[in-house]
């Protein structure tokens, strides 16, 4: 059975990771979420879920209006063949989220460790950054190194790699 925000937020906290969470309307789009955030700080970002030609999955993490070239993305990472998104239906097995909620705290419910989790250098020169806490309901902040000790405490050991054209600067 997939985790709930409240066994995220309960995980965080065992962790000593200092988080906050706003409520709002569903997001299913960068787009829409940008347009119900309201004053929510840090950096803002986008989750693709994908596999390769031999099914190894990943996740890519990256700001909301980075540019992420899907076509060359398997060269830069070393995977075998080009990438294709991952079903819902794989999404929602292997993560234990459904689309327009993925995330990077989904590594909670891959306890098998079958995702690699890229998070974009770019995207790591926020200081705080946002994800959806497993439903596109709410968001919540932490600061960038309690994002790589959460996906640690997983057994997800982030790949901290550019994988993005020029989205905007840090905060």
């Amino acid at each position: 059975m997939a985790a709930t925000p409240d066994d995220l937020f309960a995980a965080l906290d065992a962790l000593g990771i200092t988080h906050a969470t706003v409520k709002h309307a569903p997001a299913f789009t960068v787009e829409q979420a940008a347009s119900l955030r309201g004053e929510i700080t840090g950096g803002h970002t986008k989750n693709l879920f994908l596999r390769d030609k031999k099914n190894a999955l990943y996740l890519i993490v990256a700001l909301e209006d980075a540019v992420i070239d899907l076509k060359s993305l398997h060269r830069t990472l070393g995977a075998t063949g080009r990438f294709s998104f991952g079903s819902a239906d794989l999404l929602l097995e292997v993560w234990g989220v459904t689309p327009g909620s993925v995330t990077p705290f989904g590594a909670i419910n891959d306890t098998q460790g079958r995702v690699t989790v890229v998070l974009d250098a770019e995207m790591m020169e926020h200081k705080t950054l946002n994800y959806h806490p497993l439903l596109n309901t709410m968001t919540t902040s932490l600061s960038r190194e309690d994002l790589v000790k959460f996906l640690e405490s997983t057994g997800h050991m982030p790949r901290i790699e550019r994988v993005s054209g020029a989205p905007s600067g840090p905060e």
